[in-house]
């Protein structure tokens, strides 16, 4: 399993909460056909007992602006810089749980482990501010090997000799580049779309 985070405008946002295939614009942008494929799925038992119609399809595809649909692949470290931010497996408190917490879940669309979650600029900013202060030395203060192994943090790594694989220096290279990222993303006034695949 690997973390990967796209950056979208919050009228982008808008428009996939409201319609939830439209995600797969954003996720595979060169597979345009997943979303027709998405609003062709069957719908729930209760929709159809109630005659509910599903949603017409959006004449209008979803068009990124400047600087949306970057993103950044954060590998198989994800669940281990999460550790280091809250010390948990898959609790903590927003902001730095947002890796594996909160923001919105589009729909019931499965992009990969589950449905996107999306969050707006605003929290972005949030999540840009509390990761500023973190630098590799407090991170390493929080690296517990023991810890990340009895919580089962993946990929149950993290006891490997560090002479052979220094598991702390892959979470720490990746958490510097994920909050450039971030704070590239605050800085442009953009929400962010977290996806598990």
């Amino acid at each position: 399993m690997y973390l990967v985070v796209t950056t979208l405008g919050d009228d982008n946002i808008r428009r996939v909460l409201a319609d939830p295939p439209l995600i797969w614009s954003v996720v595979a942008p060169d597979k345009p056909e997943l979303v027709g494929r998405e609003r062709k799925r069957p719908r729930g038992l209760l929709a159809r007992l109630l005659g509910r119609k599903p949603a017409p399809a959006d004449p209008f595809p979803l068009w990124l602006s400047d600087g949306e649909g970057k993103q950044m692949d954060l590998d198989k470290a994800w669940h281990g810089i999460h550790f280091l931010l809250t010390g948990t497996n898959f609790k903590g408190e927003f902001p730095l749980n947002f890796l594996v917490l909160g923001g919105e879940q589009v729909g019931r669309v499965e992009v990969g482990y589950g449905p996107a979650r999306v969050f707006t600029s605003a929290r972005v900013n949030e999540i840009a501010a509390a990761l500023a202060p973190i630098d590799e030395t407090s991170l390493r203060a929080r690296f517990n090997p023991d810890e990340m192994m009895k919580l089962a943090i993946y990929p149950s790594i993290w006891d490997r000799d560090p002479a052979d694989d220094d598991t702390f220096a892959y979470c720490a290279e990746f958490f510097s580049e994920m909050k450039a990222f971030v704070a590239d993303t605050a800085s442009r006034g953009l929400g962010l779309v977290i996806t598990v695949r």
